[in-house]
């Protein structure tokens, strides 16, 4: 079965590769995702703040109120609770790049067009196949419309295009006012993908402590109906390439992330529970019922289960909001 795609202009085996996560930090489990057979392998995100601390010995950008409290400065993490600093980081890119055959996507985490961005630059010579750009940004200033919120997603995007060759996608929320003209609005701007999506932290209230705790909560499959959902809103309008992350956890899932549109499907939270075996098994899956349904390639499957042949998408959710509401008995 020809399971062959392109991602960012990345001819791959098959759409299955490593997402975002800490387990690109050990080369060991590097080589254990290339033997089961990621078809590209993405680092987790250098952000920001780590660059603009090791650059101006402060932890927030220049830009950013200069009176903030000492109690809302304490909120952000300590330089030894990242993993990798800037400087690592790229060492840590370069081995990866010389110990696999498949290609390295490099990560970005930040929210303003500022200089760290240059990072991208430093991440292309270090031999990054691509760049993704993860826009994690909560609007939390009621005086910032979302005009203002998108233009600075774009800014950050002309700014790394502006100093790289290699191709950007950019990670978005699903939280966009109008994601669909965004989503135009960014490719106008020089992105040549979107992944779909990340995910905001949730903090809780520990009631006794009257503290908010931070949670690792990992994805699970039904994380994947908002992305499906997207992704085939998208795909017929969008000429760059398209990847799904978060709730794809077997080879179904990822065969319904490309019925939906998607040209790659990254694996993160299945990888961490199951181990990098779990892409094979995946793959296997995939091909397997490819095979069975009788298609001939991926290809003939991507995209089959999108809303292009539906001239109004609006009018289609909305009529299945109203049926799925009105079938409901108690």
């Amino acid at each position: 079965m020809n399971l062959s795609t392109t991602y960012l202009g990345l001819k791959l085996a098959h759409p299955l590769m490593a997402g975002a996560s800490p387990l690109v930090d050990d080369m060991g489990m590097v080589k254990r995702l290339e033997d089961a057979g990621a078809s590209a392998i993405v680092m987790h995100s250098l952000f920001e703040e780590q660059i603009t601390r090791e650059e101006q010995g402060m932890i927030m950008d220049m830009e950013l109120s200069s009176n903030s409290s000492a109690e809302a400065i304490s909120f952000f993490p300590q330089p030894d609770e990242f993993r990798l600093g800037p400087e690592k980081y790229l060492e840590q890119l370069r081995r990866i790049k010389q110990a696999v055959a498949v290609p390295v996507i490099a990560s970005l985490n930040g929210t303003t067009p500022a200089g760290w961005l240059h990072y991208g630059q430093l991440m292309e010579q270090a031999g990054a196949d691509a760049l993704e750009l993860n826009v994690y940004y909560l609007a939390t200033d009621p005086t910032e419309t979302a005009a203002a919120v998108e233009k600075r997603t774009l800014d950050a995007v002309r700014a790394v295009k502006a100093q790289v060759k290699i191709p950007v996608a950019v990670k978005l929320s699903p939280f966009f006012s109008s994601l669909a003209h965004f989503a135009g609005e960014l490719e106008t701007a020089g992105a040549d993908g979107l992944v779909l999506f990340n995910r905001f932290f949730q903090p809780d209230i520990n009631v006794e402590e009257l503290t908010a705790e931070p949670s690792l909560q990992l994805s699970g499959p039904e994380d994947l109906l908002l992305r499906l959902r997207w992704l085939a809103v998208l795909h017929h309008h969008m000429k760059g390439s398209l990847a799904v992350s978060g709730g794809v956890h077997d080879g179904i899932g990822a065969l319904k992330a490309v019925m939906a549109g998607a040209d790659a499907v990254q694996m993160v939270s299945a990888l961490l529970i199951h181990g990098p075996e779990r892409l094979a098994q995946s793959r296997a899956t995939l091909a397997e019922w490819l095979e069975e349904h009788e298609y001939e390639s991926l290809a003939q499957a991507r995209g089959s289960m999108s809303l292009q042949k539906c001239p109004n998408a609006q009018a289609f959710t909305r009529a299945n909001y109203m049926r799925i509401l009105n079938g409901w008995r108690a």
